[in-house]
């Protein structure tokens, strides 16, 4: 292996021990001349020790990572789904309640008896409506009339008319709010 390669430790030296190995001069090698002539002169020093084993022998199995973290690319795609399905049942059920109520009471209020629910030859009478009292409302001010006829007035010249009956049709509603505006006592309706 090269100098510039990273070695692979069964268990790693720490960082004081990396930089002693670095940082110390090399051992003193014999110059050539000292040597003498029949033995030839050393290409490099002799590896450094092995860095003291430690009692731990190291895991046998690798270390697993989270499960937040092994699938982190399903959460964004879990919350778009659980999102998606909770509006799908959301307008689901609004609806659905909503019709099943008008429903069982068109069903109730209308549905006359079937002969195969009736077993005996009497007669049964429909169920009777309920009339609900008629609420009566305090008269709304004048004053108040007026400039709900002003903002009447105001919307019909908002709007854009697509043909001549119809710009006719808004043209006589305007004029009839333009009289009620005008006159000194509005009538009660």
């Amino acid at each position: 292996m090269s100098e510039g390669t990273p070695k692979l430790y069964a268990n790693k030296p720490k960082k004081a021990q990396i930089k002693q190995a670095q940082t110390s001069p090399p051992p003193p090698s014999a110059s050539p001349a000292a040597t003498s002539p029949g033995t030839p002169a050393p290409t490099h020093a002799p590896p450094p020790p092995p860095p003291p084993q430690s009692p731990i022998p190291p895991p046998s199995l690798p270390v697993k990572e989270p499960f937040a973290r092994r699938y982190k690319f399903l959460w964004p795609l879990l919350l778009t789904v659980n999102i998606a399905v909770g509006a799908y049942l959301f307008t689901r059920t609004s609806k659905k309640g909503t019709k099943t109520a008008e429903e069982e009471d068109a069903k109730v209020a209308f549905s006359p008896p079937t002969s195969s629910s009736v077993t005996s030859t009497a007669f049964v009478a429909p169920p009777t409506p309920v009339m609900q009292p008629v609420i009566v409302r305090e008269p709304i001010p004048s004053s108040q009339q007026r400039e709900l006829f002003k903002w009447m007035l105001e919307e019909k010249r908002k709007i854009k008319s697509k043909d001549a009956e119809e710009r006719k049709r808004i043209d006589e509603e305007k004029a009839i709010l333009k009289q009620f505006i005008r006159a000194k006592s509005i009538p009660n309706l």
